[in-house]
């Protein structure tokens, strides 16, 4: 039987711990795995792209445990009440190959990349750092603001949004929150809720090469996290930042960040700086106060893969929370497989020959 994680899972993971607390342990799962990239086999993701969207397979492992990651990008799904995103992910022993965990993603996406920036801003961005704009007020946008509040200390969030229903709606939803110290501030541009911010993050879902963010816009110190453009054709920055004398610009894995980032506007020779290489202190993140910082975030497959393992852990220490999926044949005889098919020795095949077979569900596949 393999470990099943679904939305009642994921649902019931988070609301034991908190979603505070549940990113804030994620962000240090990851930077454990980041610590030791070069124990990882590391490809850009394969995508399969479409006039309206993209679906993705997200593959990596350390030697020890594989992992993937299934997930589509749609922008226009919201006009038919459906997600932009979905996902879900396998864990897998490399040794036998056998799945250990089946998860849904969609929900820990969003977690994971919250986790992510945080984590980069805190190796990134001023320490001082308390105002943020939260430009793209849709899905991820609470996990952003959980996130930020929490690992970083941020008190006032400047929120932006085309669509004025999705700001009400993340501002509705921090606000029954109840985070200490927490203010909020609709703004009526992207320009006027970068004013006086600290950090501004990007998180916007046209699959287009759209200008979010322009070069007046930008002060020095500021730390930009650049969350929406991650797929070919889809950018978030006028190129023009990204060139600024006193910027510096992160990736994840940058083979897969000159297709899919901001740096696909830019030749492919512009220097940028792995945040692997930051954490290992090869090289350094920010180097003055008056610096601006980006952090091109597109999202790679080790994050998955830290976000799967994190989960596994999770879902072990909850015994009466743990769930199967009989995903695997468990055999007498590994070379008998057709045995699963055949009728109990002495029994009638099924009419016409056929072979009636009955499927074991665990608790939770059961019909009401």
């Amino acid at each position: 039987m393999v470990e099943y994680i679904g939305i009642a899972g994921i649902q019931r993971i988070v609301g034991r711990m908190g979603p505070a607390a549940f990113i804030e342990g994620l962000a240090a799962e990851i930077e454990a795995d980041y610590r030791r990239w070069g124990d990882f086999d590391k490809s850009a993701r394969h995508a399969i792209h479409s006039p309206v969207g993209v679906i993705e397979l997200m593959p990596t492992s350390d030697g020890q445990m594989y992992s993937f990651k299934y997930v589509n990008g749609h922008p226009k799904n919201t006009a038919l009440g459906l997600l932009t995103v979905t996902a879900f992910g396998v864990l897998a022993d490399v040794e036998t190959g056998y799945p250990l965990l089946l998860s849904e993603l969609t929900v820990s996406t969003a977690l994971r990349t919250a986790a992510m920036s945080a984590l980069a801003a805190k190796w990134l961005a001023r320490p001082d750092s308390r105002v943020m704009a939260l430009i793209g007020n849709g899905a991820q946008s609470e996990f952003q603001a959980i996130a930020f509040h929490h690992m970083l200390g941020i008190r006032e969030f400047r929120l932006y949004d085309v669509d004025s229903q999705a700001t009400d709606k993340l501002a509705r939803n921090l606000e029954a929150l109840g985070l200490p110290g927490l203010q909020l501030k609709r703004c009526r541009s992207a320009a006027e809720a970068v004013q006086g911010a600290d950090i501004v993050t990007t998180v916007t879902a046209d699959k287009r090469n759209a200008i979010i963010l322009t070069p007046e816009m930008i002060a020095p110190g500021m730390h930009l996290n650049a969350v929406g453009g991650d797929c070919p054709g889809k950018t978030e920055l006028h190129a023009d930042i990204l060139r600024r004398a006193d910027a510096r610009v992160i990736v994840e894995y940058e083979p897969q960040s000159r297709i899919e980032g901001e740096i696909q506007q830019l030749p492919a020779d512009f220097a940028v700086t792995e945040f692997a290489q930051v954490l290992s202190g090869a090289a350094s993140g920010r180097s003055a106060p008056a610096e601006v910082t980006i952090f091109d975030s597109v999202g790679f497959a080790l994050e998955d893969y830290s976000a799967l393992r994190y989960l596994h852990k999770l879902q072990q220490e909850d015994a009466q929370g743990q769930q199967h999926i009989d995903l695997i044949p468990d055999l007498d005889n590994p070379k008998n497989l057709f045995g699963l098919l055949a009728p109990a020795q002495g029994s009638p095949a099924g009419q016409n020959g056929a072979v009636s077979i009955q499927l074991e569900m665990t608790h939770d596949e059961h019909p009401a």
